[in-house]
């Protein structure tokens, strides 16, 4: 059965970081891209970053660029989205998500699993 399970969220304020957690059960992560994605309040889903099984990484929001990154570690079958200088606008609930194989092994994703999502607050 494959999982996902997000974890790291919380609340911070501008500037500080955060890494997000995506831990991948029923499934070996190293052949799978993992993707993240956010929704904000009000917005509709975004995605913000994409890592592929071949470690390429694809940023979908230009927004992040030089300030969130994505990588995986094997051993833990887990993705983690570090996030440095937050702003307000980063606030939303964070999801991973794969696909099938063999569709899921590259960018982008349509997501075909999901995890629940981790929420994200940057606030002063």
């Amino acid at each position: 059965q494959v999982q996902l399970v997000e974890s790291g969220g919380g609340l911070v304020q501008p500037g500080e970081s955060l890494r997000l957690s995506c831990a991948a059960s029923g499934f070996t992560l190293d052949y799978y891209a993992i993707g993240w994605f956010r929704l904000a309040p009000g917005k509709e889903r975004e995605g913000v970053l994409c890592l592929g099984s071949s470690q390429d990484i694809t940023y979908y929001a230009d927004s992040v660029k030089g300030r969130f990154t994505i990588s995986r570690d094997n051993a833990k079958n887990t993705v983690y989205l570090q996030m440095n200088n937050l702003k307000p606008e980063d606030t939303a609930i964070y999801y991973c998500a794969t696909d099938n194989l063999p569709y899921g092994r590259t960018c982008p994703l349509v997501g075909d699993y999901w995890g629940q999502g981790t929420q994200v607050t940057v606030s002063s």
